[in-house]
């Protein structure tokens, strides 16, 4: 069985400038994105993509779509989120020498990125969908902007909460004094006459 992201480019044969489209879905084999917001595993992910016969490989350019589901960081309602991330990505073909630059223009850069390679006819696009939708996704994402959060004494909800929802907090220094106050009390409700 073949994996989800494998695309055969054998009718574009090695022809620069034969192209086709393709649009598929696939399921995330694992999940995409952080502990926070992610593209769940099993999770369909649309993808509408151009493959291009250049003369160094085939070009992938395209879109990948779908959905991610999270935690809102104030309140921890759940966010559902969709995604749509641009693609492009040139496989090169075996034995050639097809790099592209990450450091610049100069040619005697030590830090060259080699080109993902077809294996054989056949090209993966996990690593490129993976690169493309996980720093696309919020690093803290919000049910909504204006989200005021939880309480911090209670953790009640306060978009749910009644608008003059406040706890009375005693100053630190007097708490000795009202744990004496109640102490006091208590003694003397056993004390009195019934």
């Amino acid at each position: 069985m073949a994996a989800p992201f494998i695309i055969n480019t054998r009718d574009l044969a090695r022809r620069p400038g034969s192209m086709r489209q393709v649009a598929l879905t696939v399921a995330a084999s694992e999940p995409l994105g952080s502990e926070v917001i992610a593209i769940p595993a099993g999770t369909p992910i649309h993808l509408d993509l151009r493959l291009e016969a250049v003369s160094e490989g085939v070009l992938v350019t395209g879109t990948a779509s779908s959905v991610a589901t999270g935690e809102c960081v104030r309140c921890l309602r759940e966010v559902t989120e969709d995604v749509e991330v641009d693609l492009t990505e040139l496989f090169a073909y075996e034995g050639t020498r097809s790099q592209r630059t990450v450091a610049g223009d100069s040619e005697d850069s030590q830090d060259v990125d080699p080109l993902p390679v077809l294996d054989g006819d056949l090209l993966d696009l996990e690593a490129t969908v993976t690169d493309a939708v996980v720093p696309s996704l919020p690093f803290q994402p919000l049910c909504d902007p204006d989200c005021a959060g939880l309480c911090s004494e209670c953790g009640v909800r306060l978009d749910d909460a009644e608008p003059d929802h406040h706890h009375e907090v005693l100053d630190p220094r007097w708490a000795a004094l009202s744990a004496l106050a109640s102490r006091e009390e208590s003694e003397g409700e056993e004390e009195a006459p019934r």
